[in-house]
C-alpha cells in the first residue's frame, strides 16, 4: 500500500512531517537499547535524552535527500537514527555544567538535571558509539552494499568530530567574551551546526543514487540550510521567550557569546537568512519536483519560531 494511501495527509508537507516523524519515532524506539537492559539507569537516560521530543530537522532532511536520490525508506530510517543520536549526544553534552550550563532542553529538564552529571556524560558517550552501531549493523541498511555503508559511517564521523561539530564547539568555547569577525562566526558554524545539517543531506543520498552534480547541488542546498538555521537561533534567542523556545532564552547574550545578531543586527539577521534561504532553493532547480521536500524543509528552517 502506499503511503499516500496509508496517510491521507501524506501529500501536504504537514502530513510529510508527522509521517516521517512518526518512521523516526518508531525506528529510535527500536535501535535504542531496551530500558531493561543493564545498565538499565544508562538506557533510561539515553531513551529519555531522544524520544518524544525535538523539531527531528536531521531525519526529515535525510529522507527528503533520500527522495531525491530514490532511496528505500527503510535506508533512510537508519540513516536517520544515526544522526540524530549523534546530535541529541551532542544537547546533552551541550547543556552541562562545563559547557553551555543549561537546565531545559525541549521544555523539559535536561539530562543532568533530571538524573546526574555523570550519567548525562555517559548517555553522550553512549548515544556516539550507539550512532555508528545503527550504520554498521541495522537490517533497515540491508539494501546497501558494504562501500555505501562505509560511506554513510564517514560522513558521519567527519560532521561530528573534531573538523566538524566537536571542532566548532571548542572554537565556540574559546571565544566567549571575545571579538570575533563574521568570517570567523560563519566558519565556526560551518563547523558546529552546518555540518551535522550537511551530513544528513549527503547520508539521505548515500541512501540512494546521486551522480556528482546532482552532490554537488545537494551540497549547496546544505551549506545554505545549515548556515541558515544557525542565523535564525541567533534571533530567536532575542525575540523569542523561553517557554515558546523549549530552552533558556537569551543565554547567548548572557554568556558573552558572538552571534549573528551581536555581530550584524537583528535586521541585517533577517535578511542573510533571507537570503540563505534563496540560495538554497536556487540550488534544487536542477531536481524538479524530486526536490519539493527539501524545499520546504528549507522554508520551515527560516520560517520557524522555536
Amino acid at each position: 500500500m502506499s503511503e499516500s494511501r496509508q496517510n491521507p495527509d501524506a501529500g501536504d508537507f504537514a502530513g510529510w512531517m508527522r509521517a516521517r516523524g512518526a518512521r523516526t519515532e518508531q525506528a529510535l524506539e527500536a535501535e535504542l537499547p531496551a530500558v531493561d537492559a543493564v545498565p538499565a539507569r544508562l538506557h533510561d537516560a539515553m531513551r529519555y535524552a531522544v524520544l518524544g521530543g525535538g523539531k527531528r530537522v536531521r531525519p526529515l532532511l535525510v529522507h527528503a535527500a533520500g527522495e531525491v536520490a530514490g532511496a528505500a525508506p527503510e535506508a533512510c530510517d537508519a540513516a536517520a537514527c544515526a544522526v540524530e543520536m549523534i546530535h541529541a549526544y551532542s544537547l546533552v553534552h551541550d547543556d552541562m555544567p562545563c559547557m553551555d550550563d543549561d537546565d531545559l532542553r525541549r521544555g523539559r529538564p535536561t539530562v543532568h538535571k533530571a538524573y546526574d552529571e555523570a550519567t548525562a556524560l555517559l548517555v553522550g558517550d553512549a548515544l556516539q558509539t550507539q550512532a555508528f552501531m545503527v550504520l554498521a549493523e541495522s537490517a533497515s541498511l540491508a539494501s546497501l552494499d558494504a562501500a555505501a555503508r562505509m560511506r554513510l559511517v564517514a560522513e558521519l564521523a567527519r560532521a561530528s568530530g573534531s573538523v566538524g561539530m566537536a571542532g566548532g564547539q571548542a572554537i565556540d568555547l574559546q571565544h566567549v567574551g571575545l571579538a570575533m569577525s563574521l568570517d570567523e562566526l560563519e566558519a565556526m558554524h560551518r563547523m558546529k551546526t552546518g555540518a551535522l545539517l550537511r551530513a544528513s543531506v549527503r547520508m539521505g543520498a548515500c541512501c540512494g543514487s546521486v551522480d556528482e552534480a546532482g552532490l554537488a547541488a545537494l551540497d549547496r542546498y546544505a551549506a545554505a540550510v545549515g548556515l541558515a538555521f544557525q542565523v535564525v537561533d541567533d534571533i530567536l534567542d532575542v525575540t523569542a521567550d523561553t517557554a515558546t523556545l523549549g530552552k533558556t532564552a537569551g543565554k547567548d547574550a548572557a554568556n558573552d557569546k558572538p552571534t549573528y545578531v551581536s555581530l550584524m543586527g537583528l535586521e541585517p539577521a533577517r535578511e542573510l537568512a533571507a537570503k540563505l534561504r534563496a540560495t538554497a532553493h536556487e540550488a534544487l532547480a536542477v531536481f524538479g519536483a524530486r526536490a519539493k521536500r527539501l524545499g520546504e524543509l528549507a522554508d520551515l528552517i527560516v520560517l520557524r519560531s522555536n
